[in-house]
């Protein structure tokens, strides 16, 4: 295919998981250096949705791999063999990511009993 049409055609949507989705959440919601166990917390706080911290860890590192969130560690904890953080932001692709997907919600639930009120 000619490379001109391809560079011209839109680019394939950022797919989520459902896990991907309320990690993201939840770290935006906390903002810059956002870490494992406060986004734990947020998701089980608003959700009811109990997470493992190893799906957390998981589903922040497809983030990074997707170029969704940025990551960098913190400084060591000042308590004698305090370690450092990992934290996180989320990257303007992520809000993009996560307004695509309930765009998408939005129209699949359009004229079905499940549609936003208005």
């Amino acid at each position: 295919m000619n490379a001109k049409y391809l560079s011209n055609m839109p680019a394939e949507p950022v797919r989520l998981t459902e896990v991907e989705q309320l990690v993201l959440l939840a770290a935006l919601r906390l903002g810059d250096g956002a870490y494992a166990v406060p986004i734990r917390e947020v998701v089980t706080r608003n959700t009811g949705i109990s997470l493992s911290r190893g799906s957390i860890y998981v589903a922040l590192d497809r983030l990074k791999a997707k170029g969704l969130v940025e990551s960098w560690f913190s400084e060591p904890t000042a308590e004698p063999g305090g370690k450092a953080r990992r934290l996180f932001r989320v990257c303007p692709e992520g809000v993009s990511a996560l307004r695509a997907g309930r765009r998408a919600m939005d129209r699949l639930s359009a004229g079905t009993t499940m549609e936003r009120s208005r």
